[in-house]
C-alpha cells in the first residue's frame, strides 16, 4: 500500500526588509503604550502584607490593622475639613478688612482666641509648650541629668532649672558631660575637678552610629567600630542609677535635661544601644517628653530643650537658642562667637590668613571654602552661617577654661550639696570617669581653640515670662521681624540657602586694599600648603515625640 504524501510545514523565513518592518512597528506599538501609561499616571498597587495562616492572633491582627486604618482616614478627613474653615476664614478676613475704629471688638475677638489657644494646647505658643513638658519630665524625675556641652560646661548650665529642681522636692541631679572627645584631656580632668565639688559628674561620650529599633544590619556586626561609633561613659552611668536604685528601694524615672544640641536623646540612644529617640545636627528636634524603659527598674524620660531667655549675651543666644542665626543675623551671630575665640588659632583651624576684623575673616573664609556670589564676589553671609553651623554642631574641637576659684553657685548651700550627692557611691564613679578619660581619644591642645565662656545661661520656665505673640490684626499691617516660630525660622533658612546669602558689593568694597588685591595669591598659597580639611558632621539627634 502506498503511504500519502506528507504535507511540508510552511517556512517561517522571511526577507529582512519584512522582519525589520514588523520589529520597528513593535517598538512603536511599546512606545505609545508606555506614553499613555505615563499620561494616566498609572502606577503598579503595592503588594499589601498578608499575616500568615500560621500566625497566632490573626484576627486580631487584621482587626487592629482595620481600626488603624479607619482611624487614619478620619483623621485626615477632619484635616481636610480643618483647612477648609481656615481657607474661608482667611477669605472672610480679605473681604471685609478690619477697620481702625473698632479697636475694640478686634480686642474682644483676640481674648477669645487666647481662651481657645489654652483649651487647645496644639494652638499654644511651641516655647509655652516647651515649658509645660520640662515641667512634667522634672515632676516625673526621681533623678535629673543635666547634660552639658564639654567644650562649654558652665555655658550649658541653667540656675533657674537647678533652682525649680531643688525646690521641687527631694530629687538627685546630677551632671553629664556630654561630647568629652572634643576636648583635650588636661581640660576635661580640670572640669571634672571643678564640678565634682558640687555635684556628682559623668564623662560620657555618645554612640553616633546605632541601628533602628527592631532592624539588624548583618554589616555592621563585621566591621570594626570606628572612633565615633564607640559609647564611653555608658557603664558608669548604669552602675551610678542601678546603685542609687537599690538604695531608694523601688523602681526610679531618671529625666534628662539640657540646652539645644547638647546631645540628651544621643545619651538615651546609647544607654538603651538602639535609635529609639530622634536625633539630628539641627538644634531642637526633641518637641515633647518620651517615656523611654531602660529596664524593669530604671525608666528614662527625654525632655524638649531649655528655653534660652533673650536677656543673655549676643554670644550666648548665637550658641544656645535654635532661631539665632535668624534673630540676629547670620554676620552677626558668628562675629559675637569669633570675638570670644583665640584668633592665632582660629587661623590655624580653618587655614585662612591673619585677619583684622570678622568681616574680612568671613570673606576670606568664604574664599577658602568656595563660597561665591554671582560675579565672584565672596559669600560673607554664607561663610558666617558656616562658621556658626560648625561651632554650634558636633565636629568642632574647642575648650574653655573653668574658673580659676571655686564658689558655690546661689541657689544651692552646704547641705543641699550633701544630698544631692547621698545615694551615690561616688569612689566608684570617680574610677568609672577616670577609665572613661582614658579610653577617650581626644584632641591635642594645639589643635583646638580656646574661647572665653560667657558664664552660666539664664533660661525661662515659667510660661508667664515668654513674650505673647500677637496675630497680624494687632500689628496694624507691620511685620515683625523676630518671630518665635521653629518651624518658620528651619523654612526661612531653606529658603536663604537656595538663594543668593551674600551681602552688596559695600562689604567686600570696605576691606583693606591690601586684602582685596593679593586675594588670589593668598588662596594659591594656601591651597599649596595646606590640603582642605574634611567636615565631619556630628550625627546627633534630640527629638520631641
Amino acid at each position: 500500500m502506498a503511504c500519502s504524501p506528507e504535507l511540508k510545514k510552511a517556512s517561517k523565513r522571511m526577507t529582512c526588509h519584512k522582519r525589520y518592518k514588523i520589529q520597528k512597528k513593535v517598538r512603536e506599538h511599546h512606545r505609545k503604550l508606555r506614553k499613555e501609561a505615563k499620561k494616566r499616571g498609572h502606577k503598579k498597587r503595592r503588594k499589601e502584607l498578608g499575616v500568615p495562616n500560621s500566625a497566632p492572633f490573626k484576627e486580631a491582627l487584621l482587626r487592629e490593622a482595620e481600626l488603624r486604618k479607619q482611624r487614619l482616614e478620619e483623621l485626615k478627613q477632619q484635616q481636610k475639613l480643618d483647612r477648609h474653615k481656615e481657607q474661608e476664614k482667611k477669605r472672610k478676613l480679605k473681604t471685609n478688612p478690619v477697620e481702625p475704629s473698632n479697636v475694640e471688638p478686634v480686642n474682644e475677638e483676640f481674648e477669645q482666641c487666647k481662651a481657645k489657644n489654652k483649651a487647645k494646647p496644639g494652638k499654644q505658643n511651641p516655647k509655652k509648650l516647651y515649658c509645660q513638658e520640662l515641667k512634667k519630665v522634672i515632676e516625673a524625675s526621681d533623678v535629673v541629668l543635666e547634660v552639658l556641652d564639654a567644650r562649654d560646661p558652665l555655658g550649658c548650665r541653667c540656675p533657674q532649672v537647678e533652682e525649680a529642681i531643688v525646690l521641687n522636692g527631694q530629687k538627685k541631679l546630677v551632671l553629664v558631660l556630654n561630647k568629652s572627645d572634643l576636648v583635650p584631656k588636661e581640660n576635661l580632668e580640670n572640669w571634672l575637678n571643678y564640678l565634682k565639688r558640687e555635684l556628682p559628674t559623668v564623662v560620657f561620650r555618645a554612640s553616633t552610629s546605632l541601628k533602628n529599633k527592631g532592624k539588624i544590619i548583618k554589616k555592621m556586626r563585621r566591621k570594626v567600630p570606628f572612633k565615633s561609633e564607640v559609647c564611653v561613659g555608658k557603664d558608669g552611668l548604669r552602675k551610678l542609677l542601678a546603685g542609687f536604685q537599690e538604695i531608694y528601694g523601688k523602681a526610679i524615672h531618671v529625666g534628662v535635661i539640657g540646652f539645644p544640641n547638647v546631645g540628651k536623646s544621643s545619651i538615651i540612644n546609647s544607654l538603651k544601644q538602639e535609635r529609639i529617640c530622634n536625633v539630628g545636627v539641627s538644634m531642637g528636634l526633641t518637641r515633647s517628653m518620651q517615656v523611654v524603659p531602660l529596664d524593669k527598674q530604671i525608666t528614662i524620660i527625654d525632655s524638649p530643650s531649655f528655653i534660652v531667655s533673650p536677656l543673655n549675651s549676643p554670644t550666648t543666644l548665637a550658641l544656645r537658642s535654635p532661631a539665632s542665626i535668624e534673630v540676629l543675623k547670620p554676620v552677626e551671630a558668628a562675629s559675637a562667637i569669633l570675638s570670644q575665640a583665640d584668633t592665632r588659632q582660629v587661623v590655624l583651624k580653618f587655614t585662612v590668613p591673619d585677619f583684622k576684623n570678622s568681616l574680612e575673616f568671613f570673606t576670606l573664609l568664604a574664599q577658602r571654602r568656595g563660597l561665591h556670589q554671582k560675579g565672584g564676589t565672596p559669600n560673607v553671609e554664607g561663610a558666617a552661617k558656616l562658621l556658626w553651623s560648625e561651632w554650634t554642631g558636633g565636629s568642632l574641637g574647642y575648650y574653655c577654661h573653668p574658673p580659676t576659684s571655686w564658689t558655690l553657685s546661689r541657689h544651692f548651700n552646704e547641705n543641699i550639696v550633701t544630698d544631692m550627692k547621698w545615694g551615690f557611691n561616688l569612689e566608684e564613679l570617680e574610677k568609672n570617669n577616670a577609665h572613661s578619660i582614658q579610653a577617650i581619644r581626644s584632641p591635642h591642645l594645639a589643635s583646638s581653640i580656646l574661647f572665653q565662656s560667657s558664664g552660666l545661661t539664664n533660661g525661662i520656665i515659667e510660661e508667664k515670662d515668654i513674650p505673647e505673640e500677637l496675630p497680624k490684626q494687632q500689628q496694624g499691617g507691620e511685620d515683625y521681624e523676630n518671630i518665635n516660630n521653629d518651624q518658620e525660622s528651619v523654612d526661612e533658612e531653606a529658603v536663604e540657602k537656595s538663594s543668593d546669602m551674600s551681602p552688596p558689593k559695600e562689604a567686600w568694597e570696605a576691606l583693606p586694599e591690601e586684602a582685596q588685591a593679593d586675594e588670589q595669591s593668598e588662596q594659591s598659597y594656601i591651597l599649596d600648603r595646606v590640603p582642605e580639611e574634611e567636615d565631619d558632621a556630628y550625627n546627633f539627634t534630640t527629638d520631641y515625640v
